[in-house]
């Protein structure tokens, strides 16, 4: 009976702990592969929205840091000791380590006849100088705009122009005070029309209330565009191009977006991009809730 039993018993199969083993492998390689695709992506984006070269905007700067300085807009010495001094009021966070390079003070007082060229390293720095230059010099849209509105109780009472602590005097004696370039009506138009076309992730308002140091950046280097007779469409180009400098984050973040619609950074509208529904504070909250988090590049705070 026992021996019956013995040869009733049926030998069970061996356990394969390969199978398992290898998919949880396979899975770990593709997680791997999403990781490295989705860094590489991003890295290609970041090349796409903030060439490592740098861009050259259409403009020529000249002598125009001699004139701001000259006017007592800029404070030449107070201007320097932000850059040479490390760890006081830096406008953007590498300034304290490229200290005032060469570039820096001939772009201050030099005569710069080349056209101009933004980079990641200079942003910060170009963002001071188009500040100065939109806050002081004259135009209709500082003098009957948003920043007058009396609602507000008065242009001083800005970041954009309380903020800015390095001229001779106070800000608002050079508010709109000084012409260093005559813009004709045309000019003046066009400056107007694309203010109003273009927002900062910053706030929810347009350059044409430039209430901050970038909207007030942005409406120096439009002025300073249109007294040049660069076109309309080359104008939004090169803003698309000096905020996604300023806002690398938030750039980079909408090129994913549309990269994931289908549409390459390089095929862009650039009103469009620079629009309230994808530049403003609220419009880009939205363009971001839809991306994955982007590594953070840092960028250009609001202030000196």
């Amino acid at each position: 009976m026992e021996n019956e039993l013995q040869d009733k018993v049926v030998e069970q199969p061996k356990k394969d702990y390969t199978l398992p083993a290898s998919i949880l492998i396979s899975a770990i390689i593709l997680a791997g592969a999403w990781v490295y695709t989705d860094k590489t992506l991003v890295s290609a984006l970041e090349e796409k929205v903030l060439p490592p070269e740098g861009v050259v905007l259409p403009i020529r700067w000249g002598d125009l840091g001699a004139q701001l300085v000259n006017a007592g807009v800029i404070d030449s010495n107070k201007f320097k000791v932000i850059y040479e001094e490390s760890g006081t009021f830096t406008p953007l966070e590498s300034a304290s380590l490229t200290g005032f390079t060469d570039e820096y003070e001939n772009l201050l007082l030099g005569q710069n006849d080349g056209q101009l060229k933004i980079t990641e390293d200079n942003a910060g720095y170009l963002l001071n100088l188009f500040w100065a230059l939109g806050l002081a010099n004259k135009n209709p849209i500082l003098d009957t705009g948003e920043m007058v509105n009396p609602e507000y109780g008065g242009a001083q009472n800005f970041a954009s122009t309380g903020g800015w602590t390095i001229a001779q005097g106070n800000a608002m004696d050079h508010y709109s005070r000084h012409k260093f370039f005559d813009l004709t009506d045309e000019q003046q138009a066009l400056v107007d029309k694309i203010s109003r076309g273009i927002y900062r992730p910053c706030c929810n308002n347009s350059t044409h209330f430039p209430d901050c140091n970038h909207g007030m950046a942005m409406l120096g280097l439009l002025e300073l565009m249109a007294s040049q007779g660069v076109s309309e469409q080359d104008m939004w180009k090169a803003a698309l191009v000096v905020n996604s400098y300023w806002f690398p984050d938030t750039y980079i973040t909408i090129a994913s977006y549309m990269n994931n619609g289908g549409v390459d950074w390089k095929n862009v509208n650039p009103q469009e991009i620079l629009g309230a529904n994808y530049s403003s504070a609220s419009g880009y909250a939205k363009i971001a809730s839809q991306v994955p988090a982007q590594p953070r590049r840092g960028g250009n705070g609001c202030g000196i």
